[in-house]
């Protein structure tokens, strides 16, 4: 066996002996807060039953995590060699060791990568793992893991107590029943497991599972979808549905922020259209850029908080998505214009002290040009964390620097991991707290902050503000009163 594998305590701390100083303080304060996880797409049927487990090591690693398998796929190595669901006819490896040890001999492919940082983290400060992971320790580590994951304090309940989270959101279709959440609420996790409603799949109304997905959503809401007027009807049922058991947010992806309010009679005519199964991609960007309006109006009047995710081209290679479906790793950035795109929605409800829209992007060149002035101006608009290929120790940085000259730390929503790997959850929160401390610690020794401010912004930023941005400290206040 090698030397045991251990990684640094002064990970993401610029190497500078005053300002890691400073940064080991800020961290040391904030390392312990419990954490809140208000956007992400964990299985809430993992904690909704007592005796679920996490499966094997390579049910917990590599199958589900597309960012595993897309670094591995971009080095030649077939997605069905690792197990990934196919579409019916693709034949896919079944051996969970074989995988595993595929995936152990190819781990140096995530040196450096926010992957690779995870995963570490996971490995060696929850499983206890104490060699790296190669080839050559493989079957040794399958074998440690599979021992570990079969012990009652490695069960996902036993884990989210472990990891201390206070609050968890999962995201879920319009029509999800939510029947998970219901139990979970019966047995007395209510306000700890909450559902977040995603109506993307009944706005679509150009692909091909639009209609199926209505059907869904009359039978769920009990309405008789008939024209557009009844299909707002269903979908503000489901979101008061969605609010009763606990959620307090929507989740909306979208190619572009593209928004219009269109008149009665348009967007009538394209839902009818698309009934009859004849809306084409323009009936299908208008109708997405009018809901998008109207989904603001709800936030409005029921409160939830609303969350725009924006520019990622999904599914660009078609060879993949013919075999495996959506979700495969082959989603691709776009530039994205927000300034134009978003002003007929600001203008009706940008002022609205009643909304809440925080924003998510994949183009880091409109921070700075747009995306910051916009925060900075509009009470009712927030920036997400950096998302998805920019959750990590570079785009952290990059979207502090360029965010907060403008739009200062408080219009800003905090941290959510966005991650379906459940055992990341406290990794990514460590790195988000471990960077933002050594951000700040930049400030202090350079005279712009003093230790009592730094010290205050570390912990809004690794905790209070996504409480605050999500609403659940009004909530808290509520139950209270």
């Amino acid at each position: 066996m090698s030397e045991t594998w251990t990684i640094s305590n002064d990970r993401y701390f610029d190497p500078e002996p005053s300002r890691r100083g400073v940064a080991r303080q800020l961290y040391k304060s904030v390392r312990g807060a419990a954490i809140v996880s208000p956007h992400g797409h964990v299985n809430p049927g993992l904690l909704a039953d007592p005796e679920a487990t996490l499966g094997t090591p390579t049910d917990l690693f590599i199958i589900p995590d597309h960012y595993v398998f897309r670094m591995l796929y971009s080095r030649g190595i077939p997605l069905e060699s690792l197990g990934i669901p196919g579409r019916k006819g693709v034949p896919v490896e079944e051996d969970h060791r074989k995988i595993w040890q595929l995936f152990a001999e190819n781990f140096y492919l995530f040196r450096g990568t926010p992957t690779g940082l995870w995963l570490s983290d996971e490995l060696t400060k929850v499983f206890g793992v104490e060699e790296k992971l190669t080839g050559e320790s493989g079957q040794r580590i399958y074998d440690h893991l599979q021992s570990r994951l079969m012990e009652q304090k490695f069960s996902p309940r036993a884990l989210f107590a472990q990891f201390n989270i206070e609050v968890l959101c999962t995201t879920d279709g319009a029509a999800d029943p939510l029947k998970h959440h219901r139990r979970l609420n019966e047995e007395g996790w209510k306000h700890r497991i909450r559902p977040t409603i995603r109506p993307d799949a009944v706005m679509a109304v150009a692909d091909a599972g639009w209609l199926e997905a209505i059907e869904d959503l009359a039978e769920a809401s009990g309405t008789d979808i008939v024209n557009y007027r009844s299909f707002v009807q269903a979908l503000e049922a489901r979101r008061s549905f969605f609010r009763d058991m606990g959620a307090v947010a929507t989740d909306h992806s979208a190619l572009t922020p593209y928004t219009q309010r269109l008149t009665d009679t348009e967007v009538e005519a394209i839902f009818a259209r698309a009934l009859s199964g004849d809306a084409n991609e323009e009936d299908a960007a208008r109708f997405n850029a009018h809901m998008l309006v109207e989904l603001a109006r709800m936030s409005v009047e029921d409160g939830l908080v609303m969350q725009l995710h924006v520019g990622s081209l999904r599914g660009h290679n078609m060879q993949v998505a013919e075999r495996f479906g959506p979700d495969k790793g082959a989603d691709i950035p776009l530039s994205t214009e927000w300034t134009r795109s978003l002003r007929p929605l600001l203008n009706e409800y940008g002022n609205d002290a009643r909304f809440r829209l925080i924003l998510f992007t994949l183009d880091e060149s409109t921070y700075a040009r747009e995306l910051a002035p916009l925060a900075g101006h509009y009470p009712a608009l927030l920036l997400g964390a950096p998302w998805w290929f920019y959750d990590s120790p570079g785009g952290m940085r990059r979207y502090l620097d360029q965010t907060t000259e403008t739009a200062g730390i408080y219009n800003l929503a905090g941290f959510n991991d966005d991650t379906r790997a459940f055992v990341s959850i406290p990794a990514r929160h460590d790195m988000w707290r471990r960077v933002t401390c050594d951000w700040l610690a930049g400030m202090v020794v350079s005279g712009i902050l003093d230790d009592e401010d730094a010290a205050e912004m570390a912990s809004d930023l690794s905790y209070r503000l996504a409480r605050e941005a999500y609403g659940l400290d009004e909530e808290t206040s509520i139950r209270s009163s």
